[in-house]
């Protein structure tokens, strides 16, 4: 098979890991959407009917509940915008978690399988160094180099028109 066919292969998608990738999609899912939203509630919630009920001062400055929200998220929002902007540009916490995320990255010290980097640079970059050592030593390139050359051109040549190398991962087949 060249590697510029286009193949659609859901065993490639999906791969041997369907529980792995079921158990992360499901955890993004109640970390980053059901469990914040659900937090949010009962923080506002338990904080309203236990503290502000119980304290006529605050009572004053949240007569209802739709007020308490709505003062919250006044301030919460922007502060809680301006702690994550803090998080990420001026402490040193995200690139601490950076680091770690990238010593466990498998990929960080092999090439991604079967990606443009395994298809296309890598083997350019081999095959370069190998012609400079060749012109270096006033040799000729083979009729089967120069083949070479030639579909990695047109590889290179499909991955400028915006297409796929290899088995694309698009909304409808995965």
């Amino acid at each position: 098979m060249s590697g510029l066919d286009i193949i659609v292969d859901k065993r490639f998608i999906m791969g041997k890991a369907i529980g792995f990738r079921g158990w992360y999609y499901f955890r993004q899912g109640w970390s980053v959407y059901f469990a914040f939203i659900m937090a949010a509630i009962n923080t506002l919630t338990v904080t309203y009917f236990l503290a502000v009920e119980n304290y006529p001062v605050l009572q004053e400055v949240f007569p209802s509940f739709i007020h308490y929200i709505l003062i919250v998220g006044a301030i919460g929002i922007p502060l809680l915008i301006a702690i994550g902007y803090i998080h990420y540009k001026r402490t040193a916490a995200f690139s601490a978690e950076a680091d770690v995320i990238a010593e466990a990255h498998p990929y960080n010290y092999k090439l991604p399988p079967k990606g443009w980097n395994q298809q296309v640079n890598y083997p350019l970059y081999l095959m370069l160094t190998k012609f400079m050592l060749k012109l270096s030593s006033n040799e000729k390139l083979t009729e089967k180099e120069i083949e070479e050359i030639k579909e990695l051109q047109k590889k290179i040549n499909v991955l400028l028109d915006g297409e796929f190398i290899h088995n694309p991962r698009t909304k409808d087949n995965s």
